[in-house]
């Protein structure tokens, strides 16, 4: 069980990188946090993928006041979708032609809905964006829904100032992946395995105990 969990983690965060690099590569807009790491990325000259790591640790440090926990599948996010990202960028080609972009982001919103199931299924932890919504809402009282939009309106407007990628593939991803990985999450979901409850054999009772 423990081999299929680290498996399925370290696949789900490569298809997220790849599905990363796809936006990129369709050119339609981006989601939000990518649109504030495409922004960084040009205007400091950094690869996006050095600057989705970079950016990992520093929310990461948003997570002391929340008093969130990192697990080892918070830390395997923050290194390796950016990693990931980088390998996408290098391999796959720009798409100028309509068809070909339409079809990329397509593909990239399928991919990136299983790569969240599968990270998320795993059960390591959430990645540091995730966990900085989550511990919002739990140290603020403020609902799940309004922490991620608060958070992702935020650095949607940040990164489109930074000259980021906003277009119809931001509107696609803000519709689609909330019901994709909702539908998809039970699929990858690996159950937890508890160790069976001790089952005394019929007929027989604990022997007795003699008083000191």
């Amino acid at each position: 069980m423990m081999t299929r969990r680290l498996l399925q983690l370290l696949i789900g965060l490569a298809m997220y990188g790849v599905s990363l690099a796809m936006f990129i590569r369709a050119g339609l807009g981006l989601d939000p946090w990518d649109v504030f790491h495409q922004g960084l990325a040009g205007k400091t000259g950094l690869s996006i993928g050095t600057v989705v790591v970079i950016v990992s640790f520093l929310v990461l440090l948003l997570w002391i006041p929340l008093r969130q926990r990192p697990g080892f599948g918070t830390l395997s996010n923050a290194v390796l979708v950016g990693m990931f990202a980088d390998v996408g960028l290098a391999l796959i080609p720009e798409f100028s032609h309509p068809g070909g972009q339409i079809g990329m982001l397509a593909g990239a919103v399928l991919l990136n809905g299983v790569a969240s199931a599968c990270y998320i299924g795993a059960r390591f932890g959430p990645g540091p964006r995730d966990g900085l919504m989550t511990g919002l809402a739990r140290r603020t009282g403020w609902s799940v829904r309004a922490s991620r939009t608060g958070i992702e309106v935020v650095v949607l407007g940040a990164g489109w100032l930074l000259g980021g990628s906003v277009g119809v593939g931001t509107v696609v991803y803000a519709l689609a992946i909330g019901p994709l990985v909702q539908l998809l999450l039970p699929r990858f979901t690996v159950p937890e395995v508890r160790p069976p409850a001790a089952i005394e054999p019929r007929g027989q009772s604990a022997p007795a105990v003699a008083a000191p």
